[in-house]
């Protein structure tokens, strides 16, 4: 490692950093949650999101697991498991993914190779606390199907066509949700609460499905 960039607080951006490097140092902050790291091709980003960004990432993960428990659909939740393969020198750790399509072929494995298995099918990225590495790269080169980013104030849905991601009214996975209905929940989160108001959006679910 030659160059050393402090982005901001809670970002620091170094470069030639090798494969052998990146790895040894999952290891190492594994028991140390809240750090997160990207790689890309030599370079490593370590972060330490803000509160608010922990806080979202829950709250939109608790949106696709009650979508999944109301439309009878079994997912197999990573959270921010390490995405990486060393042939493509890249590696990252999303806020949230889940396999969906996929899960059957994921269900019983402990550790999933992704030379071999397939990517996430729904990562969720929360955009508050900003990298230096463009997280969709990323994603595209694993060949991620859909991302849902929220940067605090607008939520988009992305749907990955030819290699890079086109935003869409609706989710991809769930046809009927599009992302002003998140934000109308998310909304009145701040007045009825966390428990009440996924109560609200399960029902709003089964009055879309039924």
């Amino acid at each position: 490692m030659t160059t050393t960039l402090i982005q901001n607080p809670q970002s620091v951006l170094l470069s030639n950093v090798s494969w052998q490097t990146y790895e040894f140092l999952l290891k190492d902050v594994a028991e140390q949650p809240g750090i997160r790291l990207t790689y890309d091709r030599g370079l490593l980003e370590i972060m330490t999101p803000l509160d608010p960004h922990e806080g979202y990432k829950k709250l939109l993960g608790r949106f696709v697991e009650t979508l999944t428990e109301e439309l009878n659909i079994n997912i197999r939740s990573l959270g921010s498991r390490t995405s990486k393969r060393e042939d493509l020198q890249r590696g990252f750790e999303p806020d949230q993914c889940y396999y969906i399509q996929n899960e059957p072929i994921v269900r019983e494995l402990e550790q999933i190779d992704l030379n071999q298995y397939p990517p996430p099918d729904l990562i969720i990225e929360i955009d508050i606390t900003s990298g230096s590495i463009n997280q969709f790269d990323l994603y595209a080169d694993f060949r991620v199907p859909e991302v849902w980013r929220y940067d605090g104030r607008r939520l988009r849905f992305y749907q990955l066509e030819e290699k890079q991601y086109l935003e869409r009214n609706t989710s991809p996975t769930f046809p009927f949700l599009s992302p002003s209905e998140i934000l109308r929940f998310l909304e009145q989160q701040k007045t009825v609460g966390e428990t009440a108001m996924i109560r609200l959006f399960r029902e709003w679910v089964r009055s879309q499905t039924q």
